[in-house]
């Protein structure tokens, strides 16, 4: 959708979450959310209108390509990741990140783990995160991965947990954060970025439709496999 076409839907921003977004995967946006959310004006977070717009853009996916299923599935997996995590920043594409488990969560900040005092916090370090120009995710995985420590761990919960959203669908775009009502402004607006991406790059390599079965036969067993699979697997 064009910068032009969202500036004609933002007048009624009702019709906006539905245009825009889309539904919810599974769920419809009920007509008392969308009452809220016009009461609240187009951005709940005080941004307005124009800011909404220029963030809109700014976060737009750019240069997508045709990639093939298992790096498909490792930018989906590990953006996911990436977008679940605390932050309260606008990421900068190319900008190098760092996530952290954050006690039961995931934080992504700007301080790198050699710049903490603090064992602990370099231990629950996950690893060096980067915003591509398609609006996906890549991470590099770093040394505390594979010692069978908190950190696989909660990486494994994560996984399990994304098997379980694509199983419960009939194909893999149903799966899309499309519209996450939950999430915060920038990883709400990353989030939708991150879901056209990956539907532009399925429509390119004509992949719409294909069950989401399929696509799990592709699935790495393990989570530190999707990690590493923009290196092993890149686009093509």
């Amino acid at each position: 959708m064009s910068v032009q076409s969202l500036k004609t839907v933002l007048g009624t921003f009702p019709q906006l979450v539905d245009s825009l977004y889309s539904r919810r995967p599974g769920k419809s946006v009920t007509r008392a959310r969308r009452s809220a959310l016009a009461e609240a004006g187009p951005n709940p977070e005080g941004k307005g209108q124009v800011g909404f717009l220029l963030d809109w853009e700014y976060s737009s996916p750019r240069s997508v390509v045709v990639k093939r299923p298992p790096q498909l599935l490792a930018d989906y997996f590990t953006s996911l990741l990436v977008l679940s995590a605390a932050f309260k920043f606008k990421p900068v594409f190319g900008k190098a990140y760092y996530l952290y488990m954050d006690g039961t969560g995931w934080s992504l900040s700007l301080i790198s783990p050699d710049e903490w005092n603090d064992d602990a916090k370099r231990n629950s370090y996950i690893g060096e995160c980067v915003l591509h120009e398609d609006s996906t995710w890549s991470i590099e995985p770093s040394e505390n991965l594979g010692k069978r420590g908190i950190v696989d761990e909660a990486l494994a919960r994560f996984y399990a947990g994304f098997i379980n959203k694509l199983k419960s669908q009939q194909v893999l775009e149903e799966s899309l954060p499309v519209y996450e009502a939950g999430l915060p402004y920038y990883q709400r607006l990353f989030a939708a970025a991150l879901s056209r991406s990956l539907k532009a790059s399925m429509s390119l390599g004509d992949q719409l439709g294909i069950s989401a079965e399929n696509w799990l036969e592709r699935m790495p067993l393990a989570p530190d496999g999707l990690l590493l699979s923009r290196n092993d697997d890149g686009a093509g």
